[in-house]
């Protein structure tokens, strides 16, 4: 059954209501109440959506039915006075996103700065492959815009363009192109993600005010952002949409595979739409007639995360094929080893049936002790 489907069956029932999951704290999940639910329970103002502090139904935890943010529910049971509920179903999902959490998205807003810290175009890239892996749609935002000069501007811009990106040029300071940023942001659920201190705590700020969500400032020993933001959470947007903030990170893993890698550098892509490559199977390294070889920027940055996804396949077909005395354990920084897996003795004491029940055999062997 659809999500459509599943909702307007759930509408056609008097009891429950519908909501979205904005945020999950310990076994709690704070839901906000469709507008059209909250006109009918006519508890709060109609311009003011209702949301419902709510635990899960047993009946669902049972199951192994998960609450993510991002996902419609219905509640049942409302303690209007107490602001409480509890959610009696999880309808299907149209998108699930692991790291971070989240269901239902539609794009992530990928947000780095042009300066402080400086633009990194390896890092980017990472990134751009994280986005790129999980089917959503990429809204590329560069932030800070106004800490550079026209000309590297306009550098900048061309070389997005022949990366295969549209990206806005921002500056949440200087109010540059957040009336861009706004209408790509309109009627979607966007998750932000980015590194720390590139402004996204900021952009929020901006667009709903009322969030006064903290703001660090970027280390100057670094050159980094410092983390602002600890757990997901989506904020409505006066305009429309959702915007879902997640804990900035410096570094995301590349867990691909080899032959999955050219999928996420659209410059790959636009190359293997009119030709071919002659094996099927080219990983566009060092194999004859290959059309993606070529003088294209980002080419080394494809062939130095070409050896990390095959070391990481490598690693999987290791793990699988280990003997179960070992494990792989990790060491930070991408790396790896395998060690001895330590085996814990069991010690149980003997209960006292079962030692009385030798005594009774003992002593029918020999009947004189």
């Amino acid at each position: 059954m659809s999500s459509a489907i599943a909702e307007q069956n759930a509408r056609e029932s008097t009891s429950p209501l519908l909501g979205t999951v904005l945020a999950v704290q310990a076994n709690f999940y704070r839901v906000r109440l469709d507008t059209q639910e909250t006109n009918q329970t006519k508890c709060l103002d109609v311009d003011k959506p209702l949301e419902l502090l709510c635990t899960r139904r047993m009946r669902l935890k049972k199951i192994g039915v998960g609450v993510m943010v991002g996902d419609r529910v219905a509640i049942e049971e409302p303690d209007w006075a107490g602001g409480r509920g509890a959610i009696a179903e999880v309808f299907p999902r149209e998108t699930e996103l692991d790291r971070p959490p989240i269901a239902n998205a539609n794009q992530i807003l990928l947000v780095f700065a042009l300066a402080d810290p400086p633009l990194d175009p390896y890092q980017l890239t990472r990134f751009l492959i994280k986005a790129e892996s999980t089917d959503l749609d990429i809204c590329l935002c560069l932030n800070k815009s106004d800490l550079v000069t026209g000309a590297e501007l306009s550098e900048w811009r061309s070389r997005f363009t022949s990366w295969g990106y549209q990206p806005v040029f921002i500056s949440v300071l200087g109010s540059i192109g957040l009336e861009e940023l706004r209408e790509r942001l309109n009627n979607k659920i966007s998750v932000l993600a980015g590194l720390s201190g590139v402004g996204k705590s900021s952009i929020i700020n901006y667009f709903i005010p009322n969030v006064n969500l903290r703001v660090a400032e970027v280390s100057g020993k670094l050159s980094r952002g410092r983390h602002t933001t600890r757990h997901v959470e989506l904020f409505e947007l006066p305009s429309g949409g959702l915007l879902a903030d997640t804990p900035g990170f410096n570094q995301p893993d590349l867990d691909c595979v080899g032959e999955e890698l050219a999928l996420y550098f659209p410059e790959i892509q636009q190359r293997l739409e009119t030709l071919r490559c002659q094996f099927s199977d080219c990983l566009h390294r060092d194999e004859p007639n290959c059309i993606v070889r070529g003088d294209w920027e980002r080419y080394e940055y494809y062939l130095d995360l070409l050896e990390e996804a095959i070391s990481y396949q490598e690693q999987l077909h290791e793990q699988s094929d280990a003997d179960a005395s070992m494990k792989l354990k990790s060491k930070g920084k991408g790396q790896s080893k395998y060690e001895p897996r330590l085996e814990a003795k069991r010690y149980r004491r003997t209960s006292r049936k079962t030692q009385h029940q030798d005594l009774q055999e003992l002593y029918k062997e020999d009947p004189d002790l």
